[in-house]
């Protein structure tokens, strides 16, 4: 019985630490690599005894004045897509937890299904109507396409935490005169806060590190950090890869440190109605 019990728990630790090196060694590779004289990154055998330089970040910020802008961007767009997909989202899943019919029901399906269907799919459609309506390559356009994409999960996640929230108060509040608007932002959202928090953990991991939408629709003005990342990649004067980790890195600490700081509404939102009975 108790060797049974050791097998189970070095196993389980063995597994975790796989997972653990297979998810955190590409970060910490590429922030090792920034802080390497370039002749080391890829030096065989690896230099794992080296003397850390900051001379990368300093060229990035010489060369590559262009990716800060892009952060910029990245930053404006994450924030509006944030607020937007939130403020959608917590409406829809109001009405949806507080109402019931045939046609919510399948609409709640049809949000699922849209969020299967591959973003290439509807981009290219896309293009011209945004072409006509000369939103090419500004920040408002990459707002609303990431949050509609997340609007669909988020108004599910929503909906979940919403019913949690007992009905007997949203009945309290309308004997006592408040409007349906009332109820939703005084008594709704305060008690659906985690809720809100775990929506944006996603829109913003995904608005951040978004490539595609970037690529097609944006070309100077409203260039995201992803896009200019990849120009250092395909530089005609060839890859400069201390630069390119040094980037990298930059543009993944403040993503990180928000999943680091937001983790248990991280959690809350991957487990959301997992335990309802």
């Amino acid at each position: 019985m108790r060797t049974s019990r050791f097998l189970y728990a070095a196993g389980k630790a063995v597994a975790v630490m796989a997972i653990l090196f297979w998810s955190l060694f590409p970060i910490l590779f590429i922030v090792v690599s920034s802080l390497k004289p370039g002749q080391d990154i890829f030096a065989v055998p690896p230099k794992y005894l080296f003397t850390p330089t900051l001379r990368h970040y300093g060229e990035l910020w010489r060369s590559w004045g262009v990716f800060f802008e892009g952060l910029l961007n990245s930053t404006l767009v994450t924030a509006g897509a944030t607020a937007l997909a939130i403020i959608a989202s917590t409406c829809a899943g109001y009405v949806y937890s507080r109402h019931s019919s045939r046609f919510l029901d399948a609409g709640i399906v049809g949000l699922i299904v849209v969020r299967l269907i591959p973003p290439i799919v509807v981009t290219l459609p896309l293009f011209p109507i945004v072409n006509a309506f000369r939103l090419n390559d500004t920040h408002l356009v990459l707002i609303v396409l990431y949050a509609t994409f997340f609007v669909s999960l988020g108004t599910v996640l929503m909906r979940t935490f919403i019913d949690q929230v007992p009905r007997d108060l949203d009945e309290a509040a309308e004997i006592d005169g408040a409007s349906r608007m009332t109820i939703l932002w005084r008594i709704i959202v305060p008690l659906a806060a985690p809720g809100i928090l775990a929506v944006a953990v996603f829109v913003v991991v995904y608005s951040w590190n978004e490539f595609l939408f970037a690529f097609i629709f944006t070309a100077t003005r409203a260039k995201t950090a992803p896009l200019v990342i990849s120009e250092m990649i395909g530089s005609i004067d060839g890859v400069d890869w201390g630069i390119l980790f040094a980037a990298s890195t930059v543009q993944l600490i403040p993503v990180l440190l928000f999943v680091v700081f937001m983790n248990r509404y991280l959690v809350a939102g991957l487990t959301a109605g997992a335990t309802k009975g």
